[in-house]
């Protein structure tokens, strides 16, 4: 009896060893296969970033000139053309007094002054006295009131007879120190700078200082002039939106 069980015992594993054999290395091979799926590819390795073109590097920002106006010195040059494409340089009118004025016509206080304030008929009054009054947009592309559209609307708006200037790259607007609208400059005969500043005393018709008289600042220069007087009040601080230039 106990032989015949020995004997079954052996057949037994004699037959089942090598299905576990067989399970064991199949086993091993597929972990091997899985572990070898898992490695990536040298070809979909993440690919390192490429560096940016030098075409494509971000342009330097052209430089903003330098202030060059200086009262009681010759006002700086300029040639600027207007709305209808018509060329104005500064030189053009040596002799005469020259006004000019920084126009944003979608300024609040540049509505204000000339829908019902000093520049509603202050120009026309000094052209008709023999000055030259030149409005000035320095309003880069996209800006509020810049462009040429946009100053003429103003124009049709305000009833404006005197040339409006497009400085679009704001060259002339920074040379001259414009950081207002409205800033003034007026230039006597010789072409020097006599006066630059606010239009008056009276932002949106209110006078700064309690108790002083509103003053029409280029008013009195002009009148100054005008009798060969030096010009009594010179400078005085700008005040109005800030010139919407391209850069600054």
């Amino acid at each position: 009896m106990g032989s015949m069980f020995a004997t079954t015992t052996i057949k037994r594993t004699l037959t089942t060893a090598p299905l576990a054999l067989s399970l064991f290395f199949g086993c091993a091979n597929k972990a091997e296969t899985e572990t070898a799926k898992e490695e990536p590819k040298a070809e979909e390795a993440e690919a390192p970033k490429e560096e940016p073109k030098a075409e494509e590097a971000e342009a330097p920002k052209a430089e903003v000139p330098a202030v060059e106006a200086a009262l009681g010195s010759p006002a700086p040059a300029f040639s600027l053309k207007d709305l209808d494409g018509a060329e104005h340089s500064l030189e053009s009118y040596r002799g005469k007094t020259v006004v000019l004025e920084w126009f944003n016509p979608e300024c609040p206080f540049v509505k204000y002054a000339h829908g019902e304030g000093p520049l509603k008929e202050q120009a026309k009054g000094a052209i008709a006295d023999g000055v030259v009054w030149l409005s000035i947009n320095s309003g880069g592309e996209g800006k509020q009131g810049a462009g040429a559209e946009a100053s003429k609307a103003g124009v049709a708006t305000y009833g404006m007879e005197n040339p409006v200037l497009l400085d679009e790259n704001g060259e002339v607007g920074h040379r001259y120190g414009a950081a207002k609208t409205p800033h003034m400059f007026v230039i006597n005969g010789e072409g020097v700078l006599v006066y630059e500043g606010a239009i008056d005393n009276a932002p949106i018709g209110e006078v700064r200082d309690a108790g002083a008289e509103k003053m029409n600042y280029v008013e009195a220069a002009l009148a100054d002039l005008k009798a060969g007087r030096p010009v009594a009040i010179s400078s005085s601080p700008a005040y109005g939106c800030s010139v919407k230039y391209a850069q600054k």
